[in-house]
């Protein structure tokens, strides 16, 4: 797996994507992933996450990610 980020990190500094941006992107993608795997869950989603479930909906409502 460190292989695979390091080559996406490479690939993504060549096309001059900034970090804000990566940090951003990434972790939509982790929070979605979570709640898909937790059918909707956010207390779940949390837990599994390791962080709060208010900072999950903070970042659900931040990202405009619903519950599906």
């Amino acid at each position: 797996m460190r292989e695979q980020l390091d080559t996406l990190v490479q690939q993504m500094l060549e096309r001059g994507v900034r970090y804000e941006d990566a940090r951003r992107e990434f972790e939509k993608v982790f929070i979605t992933r979570a709640l898909q795997r937790c059918e909707g869950c956010v207390n779940d989603a949390a837990e599994l996450l390791g962080i709060h479930r208010n900072t999950v909906a903070r970042k659900m409502s931040e990202y405009r990610i619903r519950r599906s």
